[in-house]
Formats: structure tokens, sequence, C-alpha cells
């Protein structure tokens, strides 16, 4: 029989693809050289080579090593959503949910109560991201993420709970009526940062209307862009939930004509999760769009 606890060396380093990329990802403090040598006895163990080296810190699985992957990686990535159900005492009274601040503020507060309203002792975590990553959902941190996600991945489902619309919005005191990318193509254009999906989709909506803005500004959230609308230093382009257009008194706004669209947002979570009755809870009570 082999050492248990060596699995989780050879987890890491298949996960990461090299040594010093899995002892920062481990979950606890650990060396470089202790990653190697979990990894090194596992193989003396097995009497086979797990990884073949492809570069500098690079490690590629060989043949027995994707074998024995195969196994260990789904065990290791459900493990923590496992302990957690079972220290909540009802296999499943725990939900660790990530999400965009808008869909925090304006999706998840009714969701929640009706959620709690079946469930009142459920424990919910709630972590604000800044763009959708779905690492948290392979590791164990996360059970839902909540976002746009435009190409899911093989191992994520995901359900519909929202729609995104784009508007327009402006300064309320530089528009006699309902703003137009016409009237405001030569005002400063406030765009969200290029690590930000949403930007690529405004210079794509403003492409379409054969605008390009001189002068650009950066902000990484709608509430920045919202922000600096409201104080006058220029317009945007941002989403809006169905029914939830109302950007402030001193924003005026008008939905995208031209492309004319909608984003689906989404509650995406792991196939392979085990069981988790909140989860299911979570989905059933989820708002349908």
């Amino acid at each position: 029989m082999i050492q248990i606890h060596r699995l989780e060396g050879f987890h890491w380093v298949a996960k990461t693809g090299g040594y010093a990329r899995a002892a920062r990802a481990f979950p606890y403090p650990i060396t470089q050289p202790a990653v190697h040598q979990q990894v090194r006895k596992l193989q003396d163990e097995l009497g086979v080579d797990l990884f073949e080296r492809v570069g500098k810190d690079r490690m590629k699985l060989t043949p027995a090593g994707e074998r024995l992957w195969q196994f260990v990686g789904p065990f290791m990535d459900g493990l923590p959503a496992v302990v957690r159900a079972v220290r909540a005492g009802d296999h499943g009274g725990e939900l660790h949910i990530h999400a965009e601040p808008l869909f925090l503020r304006r999706l998840m507060p009714k969701w929640i109560k009706r959620l709690e309203r079946r469930y009142p002792e459920v424990q919910i975590e709630l972590r604000e991201l800044s763009t959708v990553d779905l690492t948290p959902l392979r590791n164990g941190d996360a059970d839902l993420i909540i976002g746009y996600l435009p190409e899911p991945e093989d191992d994520i489902a995901t359900q519909e709970v929202a729609r995104l619309t784009p508007y327009l919005v402006a300064p309320a005191d530089r528009v006699k009526s309902a703003p137009s990318l016409r009237s405001l193509r030569d005002e400063p254009f406030i765009a969200y940062t290029r690590d930000v999906l949403a930007h690529d989709l405004q210079m794509d909506a403003l492409e379409q209307n054969d605008i390009k803005p001189e002068r650009v500004m950066y902000a990484s959230s709608a509430d920045t862009i919202l922000g600096f609308v409201e104080s006058g230093l220029g317009y945007s382009l941002v989403p809006a939930l169905s029914g939830h257009s109302s950007f402030g008194p001193g924003i005026a706004s008008k939905p995208l004509t031209r492309p004319k669209i909608e984003f689906s947002v989404v509650a995406a979570w792991r196939k392979d999760t085990p069981e988790n009755l909140m989860l299911d809870a979570a989905l059933e009570t989820a708002p349908k769009p």
C-alpha cells in the first residue's frame, strides 16, 4: 500500500504543472523540496515514473501518472466540499457563493431570502469577484459562481439566473433627452480595464457604431464607472439586470439598440460536486429570467 499523504504532493504538481507552483498552491505552508520528496517517494513505492520534465520547472504526466490522476484529481478537488458538509452536521448546511459586484447587490438578496425561508439555518458565505474565475469551483473553495460565462468548460454545469442588457449612460446635465452615442462621440469614454471581459464588449459596441473615442478613462467595476459618469467625467456602456435599469438621478440612460443584445448570467458549479443539499436548494430557489 502507498502512503496516502504522498498523493497530495502528486495532486498539486499534476494540477499546477511544476514543483514550485505546487508548493505555492498547497493549502498549508510547504517547501518545494518537501513536495518533490513526496512525489519521489510515491514513485519509489509504485515503481514507476509519474512525471517527465519538459522545462526548467515544467512537469508533464507520464501515461502511468495520467492513469493515477484520473482517480486522484476528482478526489482531491472534491475533498474540501465534503469536509465542509460533514462539519456542518447536515451534509450540506454551508454554501459558498462567489459573484460579481452587480449580482451581489441586485440579484443575491432576494435569492438568499428565498433560500433562508426554506432552510433557516443555512450558513452562506458571499465573496465578491472582480472577474469570473472558475478556480474556486475546481479547488472546492466555492460551491456556486454567479456571473457572465460565455463559454462554460466541460467540467462545469450552468443554470441561467438572469439576463444583462447594455445601457448607454451619460451625465444627466449634459444631455437634453435620452443620450445617444452620436451626440456623445466627442466626450471622454469610460471603459472597463482591459483585464475585464466587458471591456471587449464595450469596444465591439463602439466599433459597430463607428465610434473611436479620442479620450478613454478606465475603471474596474460598474460602480466606479457610474461614479465617474455621475461626476461628469464622461459617458460609458454598462450592463444592467432586466428590471433594474435605474442608475441614479445624476445619470441619463438608454438601452443600447445597436447592436441590440442580451447576455446570459448563470449560476455555475462543478458537475462532479459531491452531494450538497444546500446547492440543490440554491438552484431550486434561483431567479427565473
